[in-house]
């Protein structure tokens, strides 16, 4: 299952707050990688807040991944986790109408 995870915010937490544990978040972050669990990593140039594409078996896992995050395990930042589907709109083309089924149209 392909899970959206998008950085935010934690209240009163500052750049400094972080320093300490980068270099232990990004050695976490490339196990993740090398596993096969983090797909993508990236961050957003306007807020530096991390957006990560995870391969998981379900929502739970995905969780005890970014649970498993230096920078998380101490409370300095969190994640949205967001589930993603496969995009269904293209059915639409094959679709028929009334009109179209009846050959009327």
């Amino acid at each position: 299952m392909r899970i959206l995870a998008l950085e935010r915010p934690v209240v009163d937490t500052t750049d400094s707050d972080c320093t300490s544990l980068l270099r232990a978040e990004a050695m976490k972050a490339w196990e993740l990688y090398t596993q096969g669990i983090i797909r993508e990593l990236y961050f957003r140039p306007d807020t530096h807040e991390a957006i990560l594409l995870l391969e998981c078996a379900d929502l739970q896992e995905a969780h005890r991944v970014i649970a498993s995050l230096p920078l998380v395990e101490h409370n300095l930042i969190r994640f949205e986790v967001i589930p993603l589907g496969p995009y269904t709109g293209f059915e639409r083309l094959h679709a028929h109408t009334p009109e179209q089924r009846d050959g009327t149209r």
